[in-house]
């Protein structure tokens, strides 16, 4: 009898352990097919971005970047913009900054006509550029999420490439499809805000319910199970 309203009480907690999952399960499960029905490299859009030229092709006697004395060089790689070979260099201070590759001079932040340039350049889809928008760090749209000056290049079929100001860089290509994955790993993590925090209290919380509630229903199962077999063998 003991036994008995143990598997009972056991069977009203497995219920509302099923009840206070259930939503989070249905929204990892169609977070994670949602997820799951692209390639991640078609969701980057990597077919949409054109290739970067060779360094064989830059044609120029380079210059190293005259960088001021004050100035601690973390790291710096040579690209190709619109009007020539640049160097992009990072300092210790974190700053972030570009040298003509001509003459080692420094390079302003980019302008419009610059930055529309870079886009095009950039750019390996069909689509035409709609619209080229300055978007200081304070402004970061929800597509990029990161507190850095950019230009927003907009294209015709929705996708938004992101240049940064200062360095004239390609940080970012989000189409359509990337924003609704990017929600549904908000969804997938549970985190809607950042969408980077893989380790937070509610989603250990719920993951522990539902493993909970898993080993709890397999065990009432086993159990039911096993108390058939007994009364079918006493049965006959």
């Amino acid at each position: 009898m003991a036994r008995k309203t143990i598997m009972q009480r056991l069977a009203k907690w497995h219920i509302w352990l099923g009840w206070l999952v259930g939503v989070p399960l249905v929204l990892w499960t169609l977070s994670g097919l949602v997820m799951a029905l692209k390639p991640i490299e078609e969701t980057r859009g990597e077919a949409l971005r054109a290739s970067p030229p060779l360094l064989r092709e830059f044609g120029v006697d380079l210059v190293m970047p005259r960088v001021a004395p004050h100035d601690v060089i973390s790291g710096m790689h040579l690209v190709q913009q619109a009007d020539g070979p640049v160097w992009i260099v990072e300092t210790e201070g974190g700053g972030t900054y570009r040298y003509s590759a001509r003459d080692g001079s420094l390079v302003p932040p980019l302008i419009e006509s610059e930055a529309r340039a870079i886009a095009v350049a950039s750019w390996g889809g069909d689509a035409a550029l709609d619209s080229v928008t300055y978007l200081p760090a304070d402004m970061s749209p929800p597509d990029l999420r990161a507190r850095i000056d950019t230009w927003q290049a907009h294209f015709a079929d929705g996708t938004n490439l992101y240049i940064r100001a200062d360095s004239g860089e390609v940080l970012a290509l989000r189409t359509g499809w990337w924003r609704f994955y990017d929600v549904m790993w908000g969804l997938h993590i549970m985190d809607l805000e950042t969408r980077e925090d893989t380790s937070h209290p509610i989603l250990i919380l719920f993951a522990a319910l539902a493993l909970a509630g898993s080993l709890l229903g397999c065990a009432l199962l086993f159990r039911r199970r096993k108390a058939r077999v007994s009364g079918g063998v006493k049965a006959s």
